[in-house]
């Protein structure tokens, strides 16, 4: 496992791919992650081997890249053929990881329609993955409060996203997973015994707010690790390291308090994060 910086998840936004990278070669990070889209646009202009110098010089890893494919959209087609380019440049960089999120509702089709459509929707995504050697990981959505006010719910745990990423059948669709929509989603951490290390492309990391009942938390307010310890995240580090997950482990704690300072301080941010994340991989024996 290593620490992973996604800029974005902590306030910090418009940087270029270079400023990134040198943020995270700054504050202790081993890898990022990336917009494809931006690493292909720097590949047309310049050249693969630029790209990929930009992260061997500076010691710094492609984590993940964020699919490019807006899968729940009318433009999802003309984005999927477009996949089997960014796929391959995703390979050249070295990085063979890309994910999404899941809804946990639907406003419109019940659970058995609403499984199929997505089956439909993420298939064809994962084989061009398949073709290209990558890896696909899908992040369910725990949260209570994101599903209780509409009309049909929809995956909210471990267990039914792993159903979907086997009736998918490419074999190459796992999770992305995060400790946040675990705990949210009411299992505890013995389900990740039902795991391996291929079940997992990509882990998210959070703690939660203290005094506020599970089934009431905001998705949308979260703590850096360690921050109250109300998720076991000791816990949840040592289960990925007994599975032999060897991926990108990125903080998205949805702070307002650490937006606030990544609006004056970028660099204060990362290094607050970067610091936290330390914190738990000594708590962690990792």
């Amino acid at each position: 496992m290593f620490k992973n910086l996604n800029a974005g998840a902590i306030g910090i936004h418009n940087q270029s791919l270079h400023a990134t990278i040198m943020l995270a070669q700054k504050t202790g990070f081993a890898g990022i992650d990336f917009d494809i889209r931006a690493a292909a646009a720097l590949a047309d202009a310049h050249g693969v081997a630029y790209v990929r110098d930009l992260f061997t010089q500076n010691h710094v890893r492609p984590g993940q890249w964020g699919l490019p494919v807006a899968w729940n959209q009318d433009q999802w087609q003309a984005d999927l053929a477009d996949l089997p380019r960014l796929a391959a440049l995703g390979v050249e960089l070295g990085c063979r990881r890309t994910a999404t999120w899941c809804p946990s509702w639907s406003e419109s089709r019940d659970y058995a329609e609403n499984y199929q459509w997505h089956i439909a929707r993420y298939r064809p995504i994962a084989e061009i993955l398949r073709d290209h050697g990558c890896s696909l990981g899908i992040e369910f959505l725990g949260p209570k409060t994101l599903w209780a006010s509409h009309p049909y719910k929809f995956i909210a745990s471990l267990g039914e996203m792993m159903q979907l990423a086997a009736d998918i059948g490419t074999g190459n669709v796992g999770l992305l997973l995060d400790a946040w929509h675990l705990y949210t989603s009411g299992d505890d951490l013995d389900v990740l015994d039902s795991l391996t290390s291929a079940n997992v492309v990509s882990v998210h990391i959070n703690d939660a707010p203290v005094g506020i009942p599970r089934d009431e938390l905001a998705d949308t307010v979260r703590c850096l690790p360690l921050e109250t310890g109300v998720i076991d995240l000791v816990g949840f580090m040592r289960k990925l390291a007994e599975l032999g997950y060897d991926g990108p482990v990125t903080t998205e704690p949805f702070n307002q308090r650490l937006n606030d300072l990544a609006a004056d301080d970028p660099q204060a941010a990362a290094q607050q994060v970067s610091h936290a994340m330390d914190r738990l991989w000594q708590a962690s024996g990792l």
